[in-house]
């Protein structure tokens, strides 16, 4: 008998659980103390129906930390790298968190529902006590906690048709990172133009846990005429749109610079936030390391990659390591994602698999380039 894991109380199943089981989930993950369904047995029909029509994702495990009172904007100002000053009700911003050495911590969305209440759309990592430790010690007037809010992800290019006939056709009229809070048959939820793809869609960010197999088998029905799929983030395509992992794609110690995170960076504002002289000071020197994607030579993979592999320079020296490597349907290749030494970075280097096969990387970009 194969490795098994054990459904047990510690780790936190969705309102959206017994529909994942219903629908064959095979594989999971643990995502924010939550299980964050893999996989349900195929895929490539889930990468297809990513690409092609449209697929149902729970993404519960994205908890979000909610931000509310007098200080709510001040302590989201100052924990994020990003300045959301002129940020409007209603939208949304990608706002990275460093601690005070300029290490990213998290790469949360920040949703602002009032002048003074906030979400923040975590990443896996323990926000919400970074957060309510921060608001604590500088007194600041705010309650931080988790809200029973969770979202559920329609992507694919026809999640906007889903969506239509569901709530009807004012929702392709929402724009990317707006949002409006609305409900179906009495279920509340957020509805943003989000998602962890590049194919665009939809989050749900259900509101009353106890609604969740309703507003699945809803949105479902709607999605049967356009060959709707369950399927979870996947990791070819999100490669493939740039789309960013935080802890997958760089560990516990990278920098937002060394992982192509600068266009969502604020170093030159004017007020101050956790990590600024760090990354001041990076930025001046350039950054050690840089996140490249690259086509890897060999056999179409079998799987998906469960560690990192090293990574060696064209002298065969250690020059970092292979964080993530998968089939590419797109490029009919090998794609990965390497951290390496800046001075390795564009140009080739090998990895070794746990097979012992070397493989050869030809660089296609410095990540989000």
């Amino acid at each position: 008998m194969g490795l098994q894991i054990g459904l047990g109380s510690r780790i936190r199943k969705s309102p959206f659980f017994d529909a994942l089981v219903r629908h064959g989930l095979t594989h999971v993950s643990v995502y924010n103390h939550m299980y964050m369904p893999g996989s349900f047995g195929d895929p490539d029909e889930e990468y297809r129906a990513l690409v092609e029509r449209v697929s149902l994702w729970d993404v519960a495990a994205e908890r979000q930390v909610e931000v509310v009172g007098p200080d709510a904007f001040a302590l989201c100002q100052y924990v994020s790298a990003r300045d959301l000053r002129g940020m409007a009700v209603g939208r949304v911003r990608y706002a990275p968190m460093c601690d005070h050495d300029g290490i990213l911590i998290n790469d949360p969305m920040v949703l602002k529902l009032t002048e003074d209440r906030f979400w923040i759309s975590i990443a896996d990592s323990d926000v919400l006590l970074w957060c309510q430790a921060v608001a604590a010690e500088r007194g600041l007037d705010c309650r931080v906690f988790e809200p029973d809010v969770s979202p559920l992800a329609v992507q694919g290019p026809r999640a906007d048709d889903t969506m239509a006939d569901l709530l009807g056709e004012w929702v392709r009229d929402v724009r990317f990172f707006g949002f409006v809070e609305t409900s179906y048959d009495g279920i509340p939820f957020v509805l943003c133009r989000s998602g962890w793809s590049g194919q665009g869609g939809f989050e749900l960010f259900l509101q009353d846990g106890s609604r969740g197999l309703d507003l699945w088998d809803a949105v479902w029905a709607a999605g049967e005429e356009y060959g709707i799929h369950p399927g979870g983030p996947t990791l070819n395509e999100r490669i493939e749109s740039d789309l960013f992992s935080y802890r997958a794609d760089c560990g516990a110690a990278a920098t937002p610079l060394e992982v192509g995170l600068d266009r969502y960076l604020s170093l030159d504002r004017d007020d101050d936030f956790i990590g600024k002289d760090a990354l001041l000071t990076e930025r001046e020197r350039g950054p050690a390391r840089r996140l490249v994607k690259a086509l890897l030579s060999g056999e179409r993979l079998a799987s998906t990659s469960e560690s990192p592999r090293p990574a060696f320079g064209s002298d065969g020296q250690p020059c970092g390591e292979v964080r993530v490597a998968v089939w590419s349907p797109k490029h009919q290749s090998n794609l990965c994602l390497a951290l390496v030494s800046s001075d390795v970075a564009g140009g080739p280097f090998t990895t070794i698999t746990s097979s012992g096969e070397t493989l050869t990387a030809t660089h296609l970009a410095n990540f989000a380039e």
